[in-house]
């Protein structure tokens, strides 16, 4: 099977602070990008990964040496426009795996994971998920992020964004990492006839988690340490990440 590594990195960074793009933030003094570019290439899933910049960081791959290709979303639509923004560029692949531009610390073993029981379970989604403890302390950095709606029998039924989830939906301590693999056929087919009626008026990739349940398509879940899934959108995350990498290394006795 053949997979592409879709990563959407044209967000802004605007809550960073600087003048440069989001994935240029240096985290143990290496790009955010660089971190994941590094992971992908060493899980041997997929050579060059397609990168989604914005319409001012067309040179933000050419700052990897080649070791991405990029395409140009000119207007920030939200996730699904993002993703449907590659549809050419990801002509021949089999399997698409979207990850975010602001995810440093993803590691190759949990891309091959992926992409591994993608195929053998015959999915037309694999999806990570994060169960956290509590809200608090360093954890208090996914407090934001959708929550992992499951019905009575255990079964996922969708994702509820936080801005639109209400108080007891907000409760739920599986998260969403943002970490999908999705059959290519059913997405280009299906990620066209997303809405956006939402609060934030985009278009939700995550919404393609509820249309493939009512179709009853097939979807699966793998669960993911939270220190792999921590994502990076202010400088409070930033130090929280730095001090999480620093207990990792000093475990690891680098």
């Amino acid at each position: 099977m053949n997979f592409r590594f879709v990563i959407l990195a044209a967000g802004l960074g605007s809550r960073m602070g600087g003048d440069i793009p989001k994935a240029l933030v240096l985290v143990g003094g290496k790009p955010i990008l660089q971190h994941l570019l590094d992971s992908v290439k060493a899980s041997g899933v997929d050579g060059i990964p397609l990168v989604v910049v914005g319409h001012e960081a067309h040179y933000l791959c050419e700052a990897f040496g080649g070791s991405c290709e990029y395409v140009v979303q000119e207007k920030q639509l939200g996730t699904g426009h993002a993703v449907m923004v590659t549809e050419d560029a990801c002509k021949g692949a089999d399997a698409i795996i979207v990850l975010y531009g602001d995810h440093p610390f993803i590691s190759p073993e949990t891309l091959k994971k992926l992409s591994d029981h993608h195929t053998e379970q015959g999915n037309i989604i694999t999806m990570m998920t994060v169960k956290l403890p509590h809200f608090y302390d360093w954890f208090q950095m996914f407090r934001q992020w959708g929550r992992v709606m499951r019905d009575d029998q255990g079964k996922v039924i969708g994702i509820r964004e936080y801005k639109d989830a209400s108080e007891e939906e907000r409760c739920i301590q599986e998260v969403n990492p943002a970490l999908f693999c999705l059959d290519a056929t059913w997405l280009w087919e299906n990620i066209k006839t997303l809405k956006n009626e939402n609060v934030q008026k985009e278009y939700y990739l995550t919404d393609l988690i509820a249309m493939a349940v009512d179709q009853g398509k097939k979807l699966s879940t793998l669960n993911i340490a939270p220190e792999e899934a921590i994502g990076i959108n202010t400088p409070q995350e930033k130090e929280m990440a730095e001090e999480v990498l620093r207990k990792k290394n000093s475990q690891s006795g680098l």
